[in-house]
């Protein structure tokens, strides 16, 4: 029990003895000093109101002389005799701990069995005191003797210190070197293995015309390293982080089909190794990478690419160091990932061990499966096409004079094909085979220049059919049969004699004309198709007739072909 407490404890012990006395006799004394009349009333009033209240005094004078012995002996006092203090004392007093420091007192026992009651009290303080110590201390005893943690009898211990004691014990220059690899499973000389996960953050641009990709992830690696343990104070801590990779042994991986990358520094470097009770250590950092990609592009845009990942020790063989994937999800891609042209469909983990003449290196590598979006291609780049094959058949159905009309619009339709053609190959590599988008380019560039040769074909049946009816026409008028004068014979009857338009050796003889006649099959019914023909009687428009009808016929054909060839193919791609 507290000093304070006790008197407290006195302090109301007493106010329940003499309050009786203390609010008769300190209401006379109170008015006395507030009136400032006679001395001697006020003297008189004072003693009588101090009779019970100085055994209160002198109660807590005891008690604080026994909690603090290094106060001066009281001395004697006397009631009722003033001094300038009088008015101090008196507050003292009624406060229950009076400190004698000028005028000496002696304390004068007038009930003895009320001072033997609060000895009491202060005597059953001390050994209630004294016997919670005694059991405290046993129970920490009994705790510490069977091994069980107890955290009453634990003293506060600061760990951010114990941690700074722990990384200058095991990171040490006399205690751990960086430049030595740790030891194999279970302290053995075998190879150091390195567990590694992934975590793909985002993947920016996928580029066809420079083969290559942009990906940024969160690369993260595990080991043992034997050297690293240390006591976690019964789990107090967890592990000890540090963000300067120098200061323990790295693996030398790299990325061997990188082409630029560089770390993350904003605001602080975005990398950490932590060091965990046991001696694993973790490391992870934050990169971006540019990789490279080689395509197949055989079946663009109807094609899906395969981008490889490949990690791969530089300088430590298998001998010494083998890279594994964690266990359980090694590979994780951040949910909803969009890109513009393409979709991630899955990827895959694989291992892909590297042997040249100074060793055998161990490989890592995930590959990433894109497939490409058709709908952005179907948009911009056949929906297009088949619209200007369309608008050059117009020309087939303008008439055969308008010259002007076809012309234009059959050059037009041509150069903006080809200017298609030209953009989408800008956009590619130069390759050596023929891609899926070259054959229908080139085959809706064909269809236009057909359509163009259609009008000079036309153009030319129409002025050979003009020559031959003006050719006809000359005919026409020479076999008219006329008259010859000139050859007129006499003759006895005074008659002329008509001349044969033909010569008589090209004159077929009635018997051999019969003949023939007679061997001629019977003329058969004429079909629809010439019937529909006969009303078209110039070849030129005849020519327009079929065309059209002939080219949207062969372009339907070619469309049947060419998606039911490249989509079998793409499927056969996606089973693979």
């Amino acid at each position: 029990m507290s000093r304070n407490n006790l008197l407290i404890q006195v302090h109301d012990l007493c106010d329940g003895r003499g309050s009786g006395r203390r609010d008769d006799g300190g209401g006379g004394g109170g008015g006395g000093g507030g009136s400032g009349g006679d001395r001697a009333e006020t003297t008189a009033n004072r003693r009588e109101g101090e009779g019970g209240g100085s055994r209160c005094s002198a109660l807590a004078l005891v008690v604080h002389r026994a909690q603090s012995p290094g106060l001066p002996a009281p001395g004697r006092y006397t009631p009722g005799r003033a001094t300038d203090d009088d008015d101090d004392d008196d507050d003292d007093a009624a406060e229950g701990a009076v400190y004698l420091h000028r005028t000496p007192v002696f304390i004068e026992m007038a009930n003895f069995k009320e001072w033997s009651s609060i000895l009491m009290i202060y005597l059953f303080a001390h050994v209630a005191q004294y016997c919670c110590t005694n059991i405290a201390n046993n129970e920490c005893a009994y705790s510490s003797k069977n091994g069980k943690h107890n955290s009453r009898c634990q003293p506060k211990v600061n760990y951010r210190h114990k941690e700074k004691e722990v990384l200058d014990q095991i990171l040490g220059p006399g205690s751990y070197d960086a430049r030595i690899r740790p030891s194999g499973v279970n302290g053995t000389d075998g190879p150091t293995i390195v567990h590694i996960n992934l975590f793909v953050r985002s993947i920016m641009t996928i580029s066809d015309n420079k083969m290559e990709y942009s990906v940024q992830l969160t690369f993260r690696e595990q080991w043992m390293d034997e050297r690293l343990k240390f006591n976690d104070y019964n789990g107090k801590m967890k592990y000890l982080t540090l963000t300067e990779a120098n200061r323990v042994w790295m693996p030398d991986l790299f990325f061997s089909n990188e082409k630029e990358g560089h770390f993350h520094n904003i605001i602080m470097p975005n990398v950490y190794i932590r060091i965990f009770p046991n001696g694993l250590v973790l490391y992870s950092i934050r990169i971006s990478l540019t990789l490279s990609c080689p395509m197949n592009l055989k079946l663009y845009p109807l094609d899906r690419q395969t981008c490889s990942l490949r990690m791969v020790s530089y300088g430590w063989t298998t001998d010494d160091l083998v890279f594994l994937w964690k266990e359980g999800d090694p590979v994780q891609v951040v949910k909803n990932l969009h890109l513009p042209r393409f979709t991630l469909e899955k990827f895959l983990t694989d291992y892909c061990n590297s042997k040249t003449n100074t060793g055998e290196y161990s490989c890592l590598k995930v590959d990433l499966l894109f497939k490409r979006e058709f709908s952005y291609y179907l948009i911009q780049i056949y929906i297009p096409c088949c619209m200007l094959v369309i608008v050059s058949w117009v020309s087939f159905w303008l008439d055969q004079s308008a010259v002007p009309a076809r012309v234009s619009l059959g050059v037009t339709t041509l150069l903006t094909m080809a200017t298609q053609t030209s953009g989408i190959n800008a956009s590619l590599p130069p390759v050596s085979y023929t891609k899926a988008i070259d054959v229908w380019t080139g085959v809706c560039l064909t269809f236009v220049f057909g359509a163009l040769l259609e009008f000079a074909l036309v153009n030319y049946a129409a002025r050979s059919d003009s020559h031959r009816d003006e050719m006809s026409k000359k005919c026409d008028l020479e076999r008219t049969v006329s008259l010859d004068v000139g050859d007129y014979e006499d003759n006895p009857n005074n008659t002329f004699n008509m001349k044969p338009l033909m010569r008589p050796e090209l004159m077929m003889s009635r018997d051999k004309m019969s003949q023939i006649i007679h061997q001629t099959p019977p003329m058969e019914k004429t079909s629809c198709w010439k019937s529909w023909m006969s009303k078209f009687p110039s070849r030129s428009k005849r020519i327009d007739v079929i065309s059209r009808i002939l080219f949207p016929m062969v372009f339907a054909m070619f469309n049947m072909s060419y998606w039911s060839t490249y989509l079998f193919r793409e499927g056969e791609d996606e089973d693979k």
